[in-house]
């Protein structure tokens, strides 16, 4: 990541938007990878000392396969499991990351991940049309929900004062 900053540095890149990834951060329930939040750590310190801002996306699109395990975004919990993991995150890197996107591309995922099949993870709406439309609804409201508490997460977490969106596709 060293090389590619300098290359973006000769770029006069003012802005980096990165991903974080939640199963990097939390490959097992309850259990945080130190590693992977030093990883992050570094990236942006190295993005910053490069005069680059770092734009945080805290999910795109890979989840950890605990929570798949357990459902993925159709599972009702799935919104807690994500505040839990913003706010490692958030703690984490808030010092220095002052922009945050919680999701990216919703209609993408929930659209090609769960309705059609061709995203991960691969599964594809019902047949009949009313409980297809449950689980849109269904998807939709635990996306939400998992994006209205990231916001609060951060809001309380932050070290610096955030400005926090979902990035749309």
């Amino acid at each position: 990541y060293k090389e590619d900053i300098a290359l973006m540095k000769q770029m006069c890149l003012k802005s980096y938007r990165f991903s974080v990834s939640w199963p990097r951060i939390m490959p097992e329930e309850g259990k945080i990878n130190e590693k992977g939040i030093q990883f992050y750590k570094n990236l942006v310190s190295e993005l910053l000392k490069a005069g680059i801002k770092p734009m945080c996306t805290l999910f795109h699109w890979n989840l950890p396969m605990w929570v798949y395990e357990k459902g993925g975004w159709l599972c009702d919990e799935i919104s807690d499991y994500f505040a839990e993991y913003v706010k490692i995150v958030t703690e984490a890197l808030s010092d220095k990351v002052s922009v945050w996107m919680t999701l990216n591309e919703i209609p993408t995922f929930i659209g090609l991940g769960y309705l059609t099949g061709v995203h991960a993870p691969f599964e594809k709406s019902p047949q009949d049309s009313q409980k297809a439309e449950e689980r849109i609804c269904r998807l939709t409201k635990n996306v939400l929900l998992a994006h209205g508490k990231a916001v609060r997460v951060i809001r309380e977490c932050a070290k610096t004062v955030p400005q926090i969106g979902i990035a749309m596709n």
